[in-house]
């Protein structure tokens, strides 16, 4: 689980897998809801690494697409480690807060979803736990990492109160730390034949100052550095000498550019999704590709 030396908090989820095609009805939830499902939160960690009791536990009662969760920043965690250094009560003991949507079901703009990432199977609830005590925050965070991956799972009754109060078909619900999000994530792509690209979202993540290249074709040329992602836009002529110096007819040459846009265009959503600025830098015929994407 990805631990803060300087906030002492460390971060997770709730990873609710739904049945297909069916969204929850509920963005967010209420007040009562939120904190009766943090309650129960708490409640199922804590078998699992019992110092989590001395902690703070700040859930965000609000469904995301990972993708959100995992953004340069960590800016949904982020969210909620500004709220939680607000929030009333510091130095009474361990809390159990939750923040989604208010009385009326408004979901306030800090926990409002990205539309456009709708309807995916695996929506999450980030969730931080925070202490003061760097040694027990060191030692929940590892026995998080230790354990979750593999007996992670919610709780009938959390899982049960989930599918309630979201409106929501749920086939599995458990809890994974960042690092164990990425990890199934890379592992989605990697299935879905995007595997070169997930190096350069990783290092967007846990290295953000570091520069990574996808530079494996016939995948498109990428090059991120100083926080954005920059794709070589390639001229017909200059693209046929990197990709398809072979191809003969016109026909061939012509869909297999095609498809080669197709493909630039889906790795710059997929960069977008998570957060990452892309930018396309046109290469003319004689130019050096890398070259141009450093300047």
């Amino acid at each position: 689980m990805t631990r803060s030396p300087t906030n002492t908090t460390v971060m997770g989820v709730i990873a609710l897998e739904l049945s297909a095609g069916r969204m929850p009805q509920r963005a967010a939830l209420p007040p009562s809801q939120a904190s009766e499902l943090a309650g129960r939160l708490g409640r199922d960690l804590a078998q699992l690494a019992p110092q989590v009791r001395e902690l703070d536990l700040v859930l965000a009662a609000a469904h995301f697409d990972p993708a959100e969760a995992l953004r340069p920043g960590w800016p949904l965690h982020q969210r909620l480690r500004e709220l939680h250094q607000r929030a009333p009560g510091r130095n009474q003991g361990a809390r159990v807060i939750a923040f989604g949507a208010d009385e009326a079901g408004d979901v306030p703009l800090p926990f409002q979803a990205d539309a456009t990432l709708g309807g995916g199977q695996l929506r999450v609830l980030p969730f931080l736990l925070s202490g003061e005590d760097h040694h027990t925050v060191s030692e929940v965070a590892e026995r998080l990492e230790e354990v979750l991956l593999e007996t992670g799972m919610a709780q009938a009754d959390t899982a049960l109160l989930a599918q309630q109060a979201f409106g929501a078909q749920i086939e599995h619900a458990r809890y994974l730390t960042v690092h164990d999000l990425a990890a199934m994530t890379a592992m989605q792509y990697d299935h879905g034949g995007l595997g070169a690209l997930w190096p350069v979202i990783e290092t967007a993540l846990m290295a953000p100052e570091s520069e990574q290249w996808l530079d494996a074709p016939p995948e498109p040329l990428l090059r991120y550095a100083n926080g954005e992602a920059h794709i070589a836009l390639f001229e017909p002529a200059a693209w046929r000498a990197r990709y398809a110096p072979q191809e003969a007819t016109d026909e061939r040459l012509e869909r297999a550019y095609g498809y080669f846009q197709a493909r630039q265009q889906q790795i710059a959503a997929v960069l977008e999704a998570h957060g990452i600025p892309v930018t396309f830098a046109h290469c003319p015929g004689k130019a050096d590709a890398r070259e141009t994407l450093k300047s």
